[in-house]
């Protein structure tokens, strides 16, 4: 029974999403078109669980470039109209149109010439008549057994909430590191994280010229704590690498008279290296399918800018 009723659930939202689909027209355009134009940020608003979609839309704006806040509008009217400002615009939730906190909101609206674009079921209601554009959420059905609690109306809202969003952000070119930038935190910002923004530079960059005897360059790779050393020109372009693992090899083949050669004796000349706008999840798949722990990143030029470590990826926790 309870899986019976779970799919008639889902395919009731289904088909109401469905019919929105078809009926998508140039209100739509025009709606993403307002909210383009607008200087300041979309304020969305709704009550109950149309404010709940509201919050969620809100955020879906603010983080795919599109500034954004939810205003409670019972709440605006004991103050928080003072969040309000001329530039911004609104875009309010209201199923039947009639929802009188949003209602008591227009004057203040007017006022400050804030255009409106509304969703809402009832297009010709008092909310509807006062707005810039309109679109049709309606449903025939709510999902609810009783046809009472916002279901599939809400699955709509949000649904077109989230197509507003993401038409906005193409239509401002918004890209990965954009949207990295505003998830410096989150899984998915990590997985977009550039190395440049993950590497060893500067003095933290294990460096030795070819020429450096190679006890020196023990002492290099000892105090950077890398595993291994870049070894650069006088112009700072990579000459080639030094690592624990070719320190193994050339003491088991040498023995004692690896100390009297230098780096440039020593080096592998042709190391990985990756350039500074590589993904980190890419440099994880280099290192982990070349078996390597440390990669170096190079400009144009091959002049060195730093070094990732396979550690440094594994705690970002990007697979």
């Amino acid at each position: 029974m309870s899986i019976d009723s779970a799919r008639r659930v889902l395919r009731i939202e289904i088909q109401a999403i469905q019919e929105l689909l078809a009926r998508l027209d140039s209100s739509f355009l025009r709606a993403v078109e307002l909210l383009l134009a607008c200087k300041g940020r979309v304020v969305v608003t709704g009550m109950g669980k149309s404010g709940l979609i509201g919050r969620k839309i809100s955020a879906t704006l603010s983080s795919t470039g599109t500034p954004s806040f939810f205003l409670h509008p019972a709440e605006a009217l004991h103050g928080d109209l003072g969040m309000l400002a001329r530039g911004d615009a609104l875009l309010a939730i209201s199923y039947g149109g009639e929802t009188e906190e949003i209602l008591n909101l227009l004057e203040t609206l007017k006022r400050l010439e804030l255009p409106i674009v509304t969703l809402t079921g009832n297009l010709k209601s008092t909310l509807a008549g006062a707005s810039d554009v309109v679109l049709d959420v309606s449903v025939k059905e709510e999902a609810c057994s009783l046809n009472l609690a916002p279901t599939a109306s809400t699955a709509v809202a949000m649904a077109l909430g989230d197509a507003l969003a993401i038409a906005l952000l193409e239509r401002r070119g918004f890209k990965p590191d954009d949207f990295a930038a505003l998830h410096p935190a989150g899984r998915l910002g990590k997985k977009l994280l550039r190395v440049e923004h993950l590497m060893h530079s500067g003095e933290a960059i294990p460096r030795v010229s070819p020429d450096t005897p190679m006890p020196a360059t023990f002492h290099e790779m000892s105090a950077k704590k890398l595993g291994m050393t870049t070894v650069t020109t006088s112009d700072g372009k990579l000459a080639g690498i030094l690592t624990d693992g070719d320190l193994r090899r050339l003491m088991e083949k040498h023995g004692g008279a690896t100390l009297s050669m230098t780096a440039g004796d020593c080096m592998v000349r042709s190391p990985q290296i990756i350039g500074p706008q590589v993904l980190a999840s890419e440099a994880l798949n280099l290192m982990e399918k070349k078996k390597i722990t440390s990669v170096v990143v190079v400009d144009d030029s091959k002049k060195v800018l730093g070094v990732v470590h396979l550690h440094d990826l594994w705690t970002l926790e990007l697979i």
